[in-house]
């Protein structure tokens, strides 16, 4: 059945009003788009005429459909036209006065039953609820931008809310196509509450200086499959708008990682707000547009000339699935390869895991028969580290144990020949304390390939302050060799990726440890409201409890922020021996195999 919601007032004609008013219209409401701003309202009417005629060319919708839609979107400057609105939604700039100046004024036109819907992603919607004649009518609706495509709402309640107006807008969410999500009202709410901790901690890792904005953007997306690096999102969020939310998230919060990273400020307040204005973090050809054009800080093209060292044969030590899928893409790459482990057996095991990874790509398609047989003559099992002695990079692949490691770089460090690279592909231990195992520190670099190495695009390229830049250059012309996407980073805990993305993990399990929304519907929310490939639960399922754990305590320990403790309830999983999809049960239970 359908709700009685028909007519439907958008307060508010900037981007994301005219994406609601599109969608409302598209879906068969009669839809009152008002806006104090003449400007505003063409702009939105030529935005939808604009995104219909579209629509029609891709065989969407049909010529009439487009009419059909585009007629039942009238515009007004004054608020007196959503007198006869079942349901209004504002969409004005984030600020209590503006937003409260709006309620009250709808408080006096709209009819007794009509529904009020903020759409903030981080003010308090029980604030705006209580200054409003009738709060139990006030909730929030937040969509995500762009509105037509992305699927996720979250309806937010108050105390003060009315259960049947949380049931009238979730049936109208989901008449529109969308997937609602029921959520408390804090900063936030979920997609952004744990969003917008992750950007802004992007943001003071490119303040610090430790790695490029393209360096970041690209180890985020390429490490963890995201549509868009984070300071690129945080040029089309608006970097205004995303100190507005991280300000509202610190109030409640007091948690350091809310606190916005002073750069923000400097941006939002030169006027460098992102895509809007043509420059924020990246500069675009004009503004509103993605057009990216250089500029200072753009990278400049890499000399063709090598001024590293000549690298022809690789010796990878392990046997585990890191150390087979690295020993394959060296093959893949026309290397020789020594494949070295702690038993001629578990040397020849691994090779034959390299054999079957093999056969699966010729059976897709991906490879020939002869490439793939060439591949796998390129790889020499051995069951010692002698056989390195004539290795011009050694790799690194055994158990994330420092200590393990250290012994593993002092042997090297005697088997090895002068001149070789030696690399470790750790992603959560200090580099520096692998090198100083050797008498050759300038000699060690991280290269931190990610599982499943074939398939993985990314490499972090870590250099310790001891690295000399012969090796750096080395190690960064081997990866595009492999063809792999080198980024740049210092010896710091969690380098990138990690640094990055394991603090949002923490603050999932924080939001379910507060009862403040289920595991399902946190995992829907990044999905569907932040383009994740993976909801936080599930991919801390995948990666491991016992994993995730380890690598939450070095943040902690390195950067000394109560904010990176790990959640209390990782750590009793982690005790009773619940780790993930390995074990058959983690934050889910899953079919043993």
């Amino acid at each position: 059945m359908d709700t009685p919601l028909h007519t439907i007032a958008v307060v508010g004609l900037g981007t994301m009003g005219t994406g609601i008013a599109e969608v409302l219209a598209h879906a068969g409401r009669e839809v009152i788009g008002i806006d104090i701003s003449d400007s505003a309202a063409r702009h939105a009417v030529t935005a939808l005429e604009t995104s219909t005629a579209r629509a029609v060319e891709r065989e969407r919708i049909t010529e009439e459909e487009r009419r059909n839609t585009l007629a039942r979107f009238r515009t007004f400057s004054d608020l007196h036209a959503a007198a006869e609105a079942d349901l209004v939604i504002e969409v004005v700039p984030e600020s209590y006065e503006a937003k409260q100046q709006v309620f009250r004024a709808l408080d006096a036109i709209v009819r007794p039953d009509a529904i009020l819907a903020t759409g903030t992603n981080a003010l308090s919607v029980t604030r705006l609820a209580a200054d409003s004649q009738h709060p139990e009518r006030v909730l929030g609706l937040h969509f995500f931008n762009p509105a037509p495509a992305m699927k996720l709402v979250e309806v937010v309640s108050s105390v003060l809310t009315s259960p049947l107006a949380v049931e009238t807008v979730t049936a109208l969410a989901r008449e529109l196509g969308k997937e609602p999500v029921a959520v408390g009202d804090r900063p936030g709410f979920v997609a952004d509450g744990l969003l917008f901790g992750y950007l802004n901690q992007a943001a003071a890792m490119y303040e610090a200086k430790y790695a490029s904005r393209e360096d970041i953007d690209a180890a985020m997306k390429l490490g963890c499959g995201l549509p868009m690096g984070p300071l690129a999102l945080l040029d089309l969020i608006g970097i205004d708008t995303a100190r507005t939310v991280l300000d509202a998230m610190y109030a409640e919060s007091h948690d350091r990682l809310h606190a916005p990273s002073p750069i923000l400020k400097q941006l939002s307040e030169a006027g460098l707000t992102g895509r809007k204005t043509g420059r924020g973090f990246y500069s675009y050809a004009a503004p509103d547009t993605s057009v990216l054009v250089p500029d200072a800080l753009t990278p400049q093209p890499e000399a063709t000339a090598s001024a590293g060292r000549e690298v022809r044969s690789v010796g990878v030590a392990g046997s585990g699935t890191m150390a087979s899928g690295i020993a394959e893409v060296f093959a893949k790459a026309g290397y020789d390869v020594v494949l070295a482990a702690r038993s001629p057996e578990k040397a020849e095991t691994a090779k034959a895991r390299i054999a079957k990874s093999l056969a699966r790509s010729v059976d897709k398609g991906r490879m020939t028969a002869e490439a793939s047989a060439a591949t796998l003559a390129r790889i020499t099992p051995a069951g010692s580290l002698d056989a390195f002695a004539e290795v011009d990079l050694a790799v690194e692949a055994v158990a994330e144990d420092l200590e393990i490691k250290q012994a593993l770089f002092a042997t090297l460090d005697k088997i090895c020949k002068e001149g070789a690279v030696l690399a470790t592909t750790t992603s959560s231990l200090p580099v520096v304390a692998c090198a100083r195992a050797t008498s050759r520190p300038q000699d060690v670099i991280g290269m931190h390939f990610f599982n499943p190495a074939p398939a993985m695009k990314l490499v972090e390229v870590v250099r310790t302050v001891l690295t000399s830049d012969e090796v750096h250059a080395t190690v960064r012309e081997v990866t595009t060799k492999i063809k792999k996407h080198p980024v740049d980073c210092s010896d710091r805990a969690g380098f990138i990726v990690n640094a990055l993305l394991f603090p949002y993990l923490n603050n999932a399990i924080k939001m379910v440890e507060e009862h403040y929304a289920t595991l399902d519907d946190i995992d829907a929310a990044m999905k569907l409201g932040g383009g994740y490939p993976m909801g936080p639960f599930e991919l801390l399922d995948v990666v491991g409890l016992d994993v995730s754990l380890a690598i939450e305590k070095v943040l902690h320990r390195e950067f000394r922020d109560p904010g990176l403790a790990p959640a209390p309830l990782l750590e009793h999983l982690v005790a009773a021996g619940c780790l993930g999809r390995k074990t058959g049960r983690g934050f889910r239970e899953y079919a043993r195999r």
